[in-house]
């Protein structure tokens, strides 16, 4: 789960880290307020969405008066914002942060992620922050800062003062450096984060060290821990078919293909999608059914993947262990006599009651086309996108 900038900026602040003063508003006038409130003479507006690269796309402005601030807003709010990690859609803006300027010295990238090969929160940090970490990765390999956390001890303060040494900080602002990677190491994780990323982290004129910007993402399996965090979830910047699956307990990634897939296990549902684009089709989404793959659960998969108007097939593929095939083969049909659906569905039942599953399709009357392997479903439910029937069989009874 993403959270805002503000809202990171929030969590942060309780952890020790600098941030700027500032303030949230959800319209022109009301910014202007804000700004007021904040005093000074110069503030930035920022639009609040949940993709970076928001000042190449307009969505950060320096402003020295109300009208300024008055302009800047009425171009955001109720907009659809383009950067490279929204995607052509983009992302509405429904809010926005004014925040006291500060006067920056120099920018420094500071990211903390899990590093899967070595089991360990890494930090990754550079001099040369403002950019995103793989311009920089590119550009100037050779001024990122790695360093791993031994878990059993945490994050010790030699380790934080070695990172700010090789960043360049100078002697006195070297505890302010290490009081924000150890705030940032203990909202990392504390709060079941799996990301926390300040870029720019700036050092002012003034000799502070404060977080401009902040971005940090939290594990979805364990927001039960953490009810604060998850009030914190905006769901108009989420798409809205992965919204709702997981609002109702389903593990849903949208893609841009026409073939639907229900499918019970993470690994299986991408050894599907892998055979789907073997079979030269398209898939429209990752769905993991989960274990309990019940009728009435069932059912639910198909009105989500439904929900996309792109799907022209529907390849259901269920290895049941510790599901049941005939309570699969009950929700299809149940699904298809409920929901009303009108594209070709394909079915590859294996496993626990796979023979009850199998009569339950073949005795329900419905355009149901059967499949015995992966491989033959993946050749199937394309042939039917394709509408080339002697790929599969023809549509009207349950092969």
């Amino acid at each position: 789960m993403d959270i805002h900038e503000y809202q990171a900026k929030e969590v942060l602040a309780n952890f020790g880290v600098a941030v700027p003063d500032g303030a949230l508003a959800y319209s022109p006038e009301q910014a202007t307020y804000r700004a007021r409130e904040l005093g000074g003479d110069r503030w930035v507006v920022k639009a609040q969405i949940h993709a970076g690269g928001r000042g190449k796309a307009g969505g950060v402005k320096v402003c020295d008066s109300d009208v300024e601030i008055q302009e800047a807003t009425e171009g955001m709010f109720g907009q659809k914002m383009v950067t490279h990690q929204t995607g052509p859609e983009g992302k509405g803006i429904y809010r926005v942060y004014v925040e006291a300027a500060v006067p920056i010295n120099r920018e420094i990238y500071l990211g903390f992620v899990l590093d899967r090969s070595s089991q360990r929160v890494m930090i990754v940090a550079s001099a040369e922050g403002g950019m995103e970490i793989e311009e920089i990765s590119a550009e100037k390999p050779d001024s990122i800062v790695r360093a791993t956390v031994e878990p059993a001890v945490g994050l010790r303060e030699f380790q934080c003062r070695q990172i700010a040494f090789k960043l360049g900080i100078e002697t006195g602002m070297i505890q302010q450096m290490v009081r924000t990677l150890q705030g940032c190491y203990r909202a990392f994780t504390e709060l079941d984060a799996t990301m926390v990323e300040i870029n720019p982290l700036v050092v002012t004129t003034d000799n502070r060290v404060i977080a401009l910007d902040a971005k940090m993402t939290f594990d979805d399996n364990a927001l039960f821990r953490h009810p604060h965090v998850a009030e914190l979830r905006d769901k108009s910047q989420e798409d809205p078919r992965e919204s709702r699956a997981a609002d109702r307990g389903l593990n849903y990634v949208g893609l841009d293909g026409n073939i639907g897939c229900i499918v019970n296990g993470a690994g299986l549902a991408m050894a599907t999608m892998d055979t789907i684009k073997l079979a030269r089709g398209e898939p429209a989404n990752f769905l993991d059914i989960g274990g309990g793959a019940t009728p009435e659960r069932v059912a639910k998969a198909f009105r989500l993947v439904l929900s996309d108007t792109n799907v022209q097939a529907i390849l259901v593929n269920i290895f049941a262990g510790i599901n049941r095939c005939d309570w699969v083969a009950e929700g299809v049909v149940q699904a298809m006599k409920d929901v009303g659906v009108e594209v070709p569905v394909i079915v590859r039942l294996a496993g626990t009651n796979v023979e009850a599953g199998q009569k339950i399709l073949a005795q329900s009357g419905l355009p149901i086309i059967r499949a015995a392997t992966l491989n033959e479903a993946a050749e199937r439910v394309v042939g039917a996108w394709r509408n080339d029937l002697s790929q599969g069989t023809k549509m009207g009874v349950a092969s």
